[in-house]
């Protein structure tokens, strides 16, 4: 099979859909299939170049929505080479330009929604919303309606994603997802890291990697980390991850108010034996966020043999809870506290319990090897392409 992808952007700093194309294409690849991206980055930009697999760059382009009027016409002339076009996320022009090109086209596209139909938008950021209401009927909603199959990676991102729009009708399918194994010598990647921050020798390391953003509940994080500090003088918290939005300083600010900042590390974005490093070198993986449809960082932690502390706002918290791979609380600032206080009294017997969880949790739901075997059988036996393999849910 040939399968073109399109997607925003393949810049890494983005997050998760990115780094799980890449795993998931890689996958494809070693099955004997091909895979092509098309993005709305400039052909200069140097991730694109860095990029594994063949990207056909659209931009430059200007602003978030990333309009190109290079798309469609690429679109038009070279779909038709392939069997199947995936779209990852909506609201930008990446999504619309697929609907737009590929609407009267006998070329199938499918449609990975990557949380962003989840309520909490509407729910933090009501101006927002009303703004997406203005193009909903003519744009967003046209592109999931029209798609072959739109794509959700729990059934709790799917069950919430007909809340945010009263217009909702789309076929959709609850297909596996999930990132690789992580490779390389797993002490020497914990060396490689320690060595770059050797303020952590020794401690007791809770460990939050993704983008430092609102959404994440990083703020929640630091404040329940003063709360249970105390406790022991071994625990140091590590916050990693790029600042898209310039918050890390507020938060910096928040530790220094709380008296914590000298337990805090901020590694900023890491990568290679360095992200995995910090997997192996924590104790406990953390990730108080207020929405996260499957959370990359949180597999890539199981994978590691890592017990993840979370709120119910991941999406697959159902399957980390039922796996006794790890802990799960509230959203809220009492829920944080909570989560990192029950680890804290478990006995190291039930901590390393956890982490052999963790890692049978990560091989029997969220393996990338499993979730490309998924989908390409869900192509090859026409389940989707056929038509027989979604289901219509909402309301037209």
């Amino acid at each position: 099979m040939k399968i073109l992808r399109s997607i925003r952007s393949v810049n890494p700093a983005v997050g998760g859909p990115v780094e799980g194309v890449k795993q998931v294409s890689r996958v494809m690849e070693d099955m004997g299939h091909q895979v092509e991206i098309v993005s709305l980055d400039a052909p200069h930009d140097p991730w694109v170049a860095e990029f594994p697999f063949r990207v056909h760059a659209m931009g430059p382009v200007g602003g978030k929505y990333g309009y190109s009027a290079r798309l469609v016409p690429w679109l038009r002339e070279h779909a038709p080479r392939y069997d199947a076009v995936i779209v990852h996320g909506l609201w930008q022009y990446s999504s619309f330009g697929v609907w737009r090109a590929l609407r009267d086209l006998p070329v199938p596209y499918f449609v990975y929604a990557h949380g962003m139909l989840d309520p909490w938008f509407k729910q933090a950021y009501p101006l927002k919303h009303l703004k997406k209401w203005l193009y909903w009927p003519w744009a967003e909603y046209r592109v999931l309606r029209d798609a072959k199959a739109v794509f959700f990676t729990s059934e709790e991102e799917r069950s919430k994603a007909g809340r945010s729009f009263w217009l909702s009708r789309w076929n959709d399918m609850v297909v596996n997802y999930g990132t690789a194994k992580p490779m390389g010598d797993a002490a020497a990647q914990r060396q490689t890291f320690l060595a770059r921050h050797p303020e952590l020798a020794g401690k007791r390391v809770l460990l939050y990697l993704g983008r430092i953003h609102e959404k994440k509940g990083c703020d929640l994080l630091i404040q329940a980390f003063a709360r249970v500090a105390g406790s022991d003088p071994a625990l140091h918290l590590v916050m990693a991850g790029p600042d898209q939005t310039g918050w890390q300083r507020e938060l910096q600010a928040l530790g220094e108010r709380l008296g914590i900042a000298q337990r805090i590390t901020w590694t900023g974005m890491l990568s290679g034996d360095l992200k995995w490093g910090a997997y192996h070198a924590a104790d406990a993986f953390v990730l108080p966020s207020h929405q996260e449809n499957f959370g990359i960082v949180v597999a890539e932690a199981l994978a590691c043999g890592l017990p993840v502390l979370i709120s119910n706002k991941v999406d697959i918290w159902r399957e980390i809870e039922g796996a006794g791979a790890g802990l799960v609380a509230n959203d809220t600032l009492d829920g944080t506290a909570d989560l990192l206080a029950r680890w804290l009294a478990l006995p190291p017997q039930g901590r390393a319990e956890m982490r052999q969880r963790a890692k049978a949790c990560f091989q029997q739901h969220f393996d990338i090897e499993n979730a490309a075997r998924h989908l390409i059988d869900l192509f090859q036996r026409g389940g989707v392409l056929g038509g027989t393999g979604a289901k219509v849910r909402g309301a037209a």
